[in-house]
């Protein structure tokens, strides 16, 4: 029953995606499933601390009536403000730790592989929301988290301690990490446990110390100068899209540095209105990355250094906007030394370290609770894939989800069991 349940949830999801800071209709099911079970549920609006939101640019009504559309549960619905994401707190009442899980409910801004021979599609479970596409398996993070709240329940009395399951909100861009870990729900953790499908690992394999998270600075760029004939006077004009051209191929040139990884892209530019108008409006987005913070802060201030000299030389002016941001991960050994016993008592081939080699923002969330004296650890659950992640033909081997949620079931166990 277990991995019909994880099937169901996680084809459900999967059919219904929602892009970052869109989860309305997620997030109301999960908390509808949540208080069923019995759980205390807090709503993104009280969970994340709302000064630190990234990257929020959403018509919180068209979302919210598209939501409803496709099955969002209305109450709960109603109760959510603006915000997306949802907490189930389960407290036994008895003394004990306070356990913590993260899973990631977003999806990706892809678009999905019609091809017949695309798994989701021969199973009629494929995204039915234009432009997205769960292409990086929170969909079965978040099936996992659903499953391990009805094994919570089904165990509560034999439980000690109060267990929190945070699903947070926007994690593509690492736009919602760092509002969810100063919203003060972590504080209290003595652990936390995160994890991922996939990432360079097979079904069977469970990594158990990830390394080499890339620190992450996400950013938009607006420039805005002012438009022209461009034949009677170009002159009169100041052109946005030139200096966001010149912007782009400085900013492809950084220099990297010796110390270590550096990266920077440029995903998207958009500018002009006309082949006979000089653009007075352009926009970038893009991203920074380093293997440490100081060399993605080095990244970053040449991106500005940039944009400042490029908009200078054009005339225009411009307005640099953080939209995600994340830093790198250190697992606490002590943590480690627990689940592996755990995950090869449960078949795991356990591996103990291998680069993770991109960036997530569930570093803000580690951070938060070893500063407050917690442990906390990131773990890779391997899975075949169909396609690479963020991939248009992305899906993954399910098989994976019942013993995921049995090695959380067993860490949790071994600490709240009397």
């Amino acid at each position: 029953m277990t991995q019909d349940a994880l099937r169901r949830w996680r084809r459900d999801l999967h059919r219904h995606p929602e892009a970052a800071w869109c989860e309305f209709r997620t997030t109301t099911l999960i908390a509808r499933h949540l208080s069923e079970l019995g759980f205390d549920v807090m709503l993104g609006d009280q969970l994340l601390a709302s000064n630190l939101i990234m990257g929020r640019e959403i018509d919180v009504p068209a979302q919210k009536a598209r939501a409803l559309h496709q099955g969002a549960d209305p109450d709960w619905l109603a109760r959510i403000e603006e915000i997306t994401g949802v907490m189930g707190l389960w407290d036994s009442g008895r003394p004990g730790p306070t356990l913590g899980f993260r899973f990631d409910i977003d999806a990706v801004e892809v678009e999905e592989q019609p091809d017949p021979g695309h798994g989701p599609s021969q199973g009629e479970w494929q995204s039915c929301n234009p432009g997205w596409m769960h292409a990086c398996a929170h969909d079965g993070h978040t099936a996992i988290g659903l499953v391990l709240a009805e094994r919570i329940a089904a165990l509560a009395e034999g439980l000690n301690g109060r267990i929190k399951l945070f699903f947070q909100p926007a994690e593509e861009g690492c736009r919602g990490g760092k509002a969810l870990a100063a919203g003060g729900q972590l504080d209290d953790l003595d652990a936390l446990l995160a994890l991922h499908i996939g990432i360079h690992a097979e079904s069977g394999e469970l990594v158990i110390n990830p390394t080499d998270f890339l620190c992450s600075t996400k950013f938009d760029v607006e420039l805005m100068g002012r438009a022209a004939h461009a034949g009677l006077e170009p002159n009169a004009g100041a052109n946005a899209l030139a200096a966001a051209c010149m912007a782009t191929t400085a900013m492809l040139g950084i220099p990297r540095h010796r110390d270590g990884m550096t990266r920077i892209n440029i995903g998207q530019l958009h500018a002009g209105s006309g082949r006979n108008v000089i653009p007075g409006h352009a926009q970038l987005q893009g991203e920074t990355r380093g293997a440490t913070p100081e060399l993605n802060d080095y990244m970053f201030t040449q991106v500005q250094q940039i944009v400042a000299g490029a908009a200078a030389m054009q005339g225009v002016t411009y307005l640099i906007r953080k939209q995600g941001e994340a830093i790198g991960i250190e697992n606490s050994p002590a943590l480690l030394e627990e689940i592996v016993p755990l995950a090869e008592g449960l078949s795991f081939k356990t591996i103990h370290s291998r680069r993770f080699g991109a960036s997530e923002d569930a570093g803000f969330l580690i951070e938060r609770v070893q500063r407050n004296g917690g442990q906390g650890a990131y773990l890779i659950l391997g899975a075949n894939l169909a396609a690479p992640h963020h991939h248009p033909e992305f899906d993954f081997d399910e098989s994976v989800l019942a013993p995921g949620v049995a090695l959380l079931e067993a860490w949790l166990l071994g600490r709240l069991a009397p």
